[in-house]
């Protein structure tokens, strides 16, 4: 068995372990395997043992490597976890499926026009600056109503809210945010958790978990 695949199943063991312990009856979180910068000799026994979310940061690293696969497993579920830039929308909508980035106006007017013209309508996470940090994309709290309010205005499929929690705080603070704002606001789906909290992320009601080096190791870090 490819050790991507055995670390796959530790981690779906850990989920059900973690689950069982929970009071609420909640639905096992999808697992995005995170497979950035890594090559196909590691994801494709993924694919071959049946996982079908994929998660990527930038567009043409994911075009180069999902474009052949897709056209062949219509199975796949592509995510775009990174920024998404206006100019990359028309071939974004064409190869992912779930877009978790959504933060602005002017991306989220693009992204309806585009929808309009190629007859497609991808699952769109708002990304939410939960701990209102200046240097981080997303929508502040303060705002999120009336920007969802506008994506529905465009016809935008909104399924969910995502963040990303400040790097020296608690988890637990953005993630327990995170999930009054999801009850708050009806929506079904929560992207958030990555590979050092996730199973904090569960007890918060998480729906979609972005793991990718508890699956795939460490990333070589460019010199």
């Amino acid at each position: 068995m490819h050790k991507t695949v055995q670390n796959l199943i530790n981690i779906q063991n850990l989920i059900k372990s973690k689950q069982s312990l929970l009071k609420n009856n909640t639905k096992i979180p999808n697992i995005i395997a995170v497979s950035k910068t890594f090559n196909l000799n590691q994801i494709l026994p993924l694919i071959e043992y049946g996982h079908t979310d994929f998660g990527e940061n930038k567009v043409q690293e994911a075009i180069e490597k999902w474009s052949e696969i897709k056209s062949n497993n219509n199975k796949i579920k592509l995510h775009l976890i990174g920024k998404l830039q206006t100019n990359k929308v028309k071939i974004s909508l064409k190869l992912f499926d779930f877009i978790h980035s959504l933060d602005n106006e002017k991306l989220a007017k693009k992204i309806s026009e585009e929808q309009k013209k190629q007859n497609l309508k991808p699952k769109l996470f708002v990304q939410v600056n939960i701990g209102n940090e200046p240097q981080k994309n997303g929508i502040h709290i303060q705002k999120l109503f009336e920007f969802f309010n506008y994506c529905k205005e465009l016809d935008l499929n909104i399924v969910g809210l995502m963040c990303i929690p400040p790097v020296d705080d608690d988890p637990e603070i953005s993630f327990s945010r995170m999930n009054y704002l999801k009850k708050n606001m009806n929506f079904e789906e929560l992207s958030m958790g990555m590979s050092s909290d996730y199973l904090t992320a569960i007890n918060f009601n998480s729906t979609y978990l972005r793991i990718g080096s508890e699956i795939f190791g460490q990333r070589l870090k460019k010199l």
